[in-house]
């Protein structure tokens, strides 16, 4: 059975997009805002590059009483005892990954087609993320966005949280909402505001609001 998934809103991590260049800094102004669930992915990072800061956001991350999820380094988020990983086409299969885990621990998987979304729920994972629902040009190498139609045929059903993906901004939340999602993974909109803590309460808010109607 998946775990709960307690949060709504869920920060993705590019140092490249961060404020200031400072992404411990951006990520602890939005946790300041309400963030309950950050994922590192800074995929051109080696492992032992990446450690030093799954450290740090995993002491950050502790403070704030939320999730650390790793992507795809299944060895990190052991060694710096995260939440669990999120695991994209190139990653372990899910099974597995749960295997090595252990059953407290969180999966992730990124997904572009409903098909996919029920495959990760079969599999064992707990949550999936779906897009890239409109253009940005950190999906762009994935295609096309995919549309809020596809989005609400993504949630219509689906069993287990999705979501919504790519190019996701306060500004967008009411037709993503509007297309049955009531749950938001976004990267820049927080992390290259100056402040992601007024950004992060503003799509909190949104986002708590939909899922007591």
């Amino acid at each position: 059975m998946p775990l709960t998934i307690d949060f709504n809103l869920y920060l993705i991590s590019d140092r490249r997009q961060a404020a200031g260049g400072d992404l411990i800094r951006a990520v602890h102004s939005a946790l300041r805002g309400g963030v309950r669930a950050v994922q590192l992915r800074e995929k051109d990072l080696t492992a032992r590059e990446l450690l030093p800061l799954a450290r740090e956001l995993r002491q950050l991350t502790r403070e704030y009483g939320a999730c650390l999820l790793i992507n795809d380094r299944i060895d990190v988020a052991l060694a710096v005892e995260a939440d669990g990983v999120h695991l994209g086409g190139g990653s372990l299969p899910v099974a597995e990954t749960r295997a090595l885990l252990g059953p407290q621990r969180l999966i992730g998987v990124s997904t572009h087609h409903p098909a996919e979304i029920a495959t990760a729920a079969e599999s064992g994972a707990d949550f999936v993320t779906f897009g890239p629902v409109y253009f940005t040009a950190s999906k762009a190498a994935y295609g096309a966005p995919l549309g809020l139609a596809a989005l609400r045929g993504a949630c219509a059903n689906a069993p287990l949280p999705v979501f919504a993906l790519g190019g996701v901004t306060a500004d967008r939340l009411p037709e993503l909402l509007a297309s049955g999602c009531r749950r938001a993974a976004c990267i820049g909109a927080i992390l290259a505001a100056s402040s992601p803590e007024t950004v992060a309460r503003t799509f909190l808010k949104q986002l708590d609001i939909a899922t007591t109607i």
